[in-house]
């Protein structure tokens, strides 16, 4: 009978001595579930490496294992095996020099003498026996990690875990469900068939924050009856559900509140199209003193807090000419069917995409624009003759 992709993994895993964990770029789900599976790979006597591109938000720095992540190159120091060929000379000494730079290997014969062709090379063996990539849609979501060494995850088995219906399938192995809340909820099933004791107070509480960050505290429309039932078993091994909400919701530093602040003033919400919208150029994260990461958990904000929308949208412009777009929906709204329009994807109830080479008052537009039609072909809204309503919740 054909292995499951769960019983491929488990198999995998247990056969294994060194492991690279390699979670996209640092988000609640991504650091959660990469810190759970690194702790508990640890405790089943792996050699473990976890490799993050980017820098940890202070509000998850409270999570246990967080000091082991690793931001060296991922390929890691590997042998170069250099092959003299003994027909034509025996070695007597081995030495070398450093000179310029370079590293001259000095080898002497007894007698006779070396040729150029009698030597060969190769790179030794890849330091990992399997990496385990979680939360990430295709391998460029690594970031520096993969780009890096993209060889290296041609060389050794790749398992792919996620839980995003854009996901590539790039994996050895893939346990993809698009189902599920998050990619901590899928792990949870996995933790379990490794071993019946291997969930401890730290690792349910790195679990339970990434469910509890990709559903925005159970508020998102991606929360299902097993994420709350999975949410439940993890308080009862013993996750620290109140230290989670005080870290990732309660606690904001004056630059992510300003930064946040600055958005709120601006929102703008089409209610006959059930669609609102926050913006936030380069020059205003500049202003507010806040970095990229403290947008995460505004949109989550945003989606919770205006009555009436079906569709949120926040667009922000992270670096010069890169605008990154942001999508949260109701249930019954497909998050993925809006960031396609802009060739991006995620899952039915949040969703992502990218605008390269414009500004942000170049992007907003034409954005506003296709969300617009869309909302209006799906709510079979005929064209208004006169300029439509908007108003702003300033």
């Amino acid at each position: 009978m054909e292995q499951t992709p769960k019983q491929q993994i488990v198999e995998l895993i247990k056969k294994a001595q060194n492991i690279l964990i390699a979670p996209s770029q640092p988000d609640g789900d991504s650091l959660g579930s990469s810190l759970a599976l690194l702790l508990v790979l640890k405790k089943m006597g792996k050699k473990v490496s976890l490799r993050i591109d980017g820098s940890v938000k202070p509000s998850y720095q409270f999570l246990p294992g967080v000091k082991n992540i690793n931001s060296e190159d991922a390929s890691g120091a590997r042998d170069f095996i250099i092959t003299l060929s003994s027909s034509t000379a025996e070695a007597e000494k081995l030495s070398y020099t450093m000179e310029d730079g370079k590293l001259n290997i000095i080898i002497t014969p007894k007698k006779g003498s070396y040729r150029p062709e009698d030597a060969s090379f190769k790179q030794g063996q890849p330091k990992y026996d399997i990496i385990i990539v979680l939360d990430a849609a295709v391998l460029t979501q690594l970031g520096e990690t993969y780009s890096q060494s993209p060889a290296l995850f041609k060389e050794v088995p790749v398992i792919n875990i996620d839980h995003h219906a854009s996901n590539s399938f790039f994996g050895t192995v893939n346990l993809v469900d698009m189902t599920s809340s998050s990619t901590a909820e899928i792990l949870i099933g996995l933790i379990e068939a490794l071993g019946s004791d291997l969930i401890n107070e730290d690792v349910a509480t790195c679990l339970l924050t990434g469910i509890i960050a990709d559903t925005g505290s159970f508020q998102n429309a991606n929360t299902s009856p097993k994420s709350l039932t999975v949410a439940a078993q993890m308080v009862g091994f013993g996750a620290r559900h109140q230290e989670i909400i005080k870290n990732l919701f309660k606690t904001k530093t004056l630059p992510t509140l300003k930064l946040w602040g600055q958005v709120l003033s601006g929102v703008q919400v089409d209610a006959e199209k059930k669609f609102a919208w926050g913006v936030a150029s380069l020059q205003d994260l500049k202003a507010s003193g806040a970095t990229k990461e403290d947008f995460a958990g505004l949109i989550d904000s945003l989606m919770t807090s205006i009555p009436g929308v079906e569709v949120v949208l926040l667009l922000t412009e992270r670096e010069p000419n890169i605008i990154y777009g942001s999508i949260r929906t109701t249930k019954g709204v497909d998050a993925v069917e809006i960031a396609n329009l802009f060739g991006g994807g995620g899952h039915p109830g949040a969703a992502a995409f990218q605008m390269l080479d414009m500004t942000i008052d170049q992007a907003l537009p034409i954005v506003i624009e296709k969300i617009s039609a869309y909302q209006s072909d799906r709510l079979a809204l005929k064209s208004a003759p006169q300029e439509e309503k908007i108003t702003s919740t300033a």
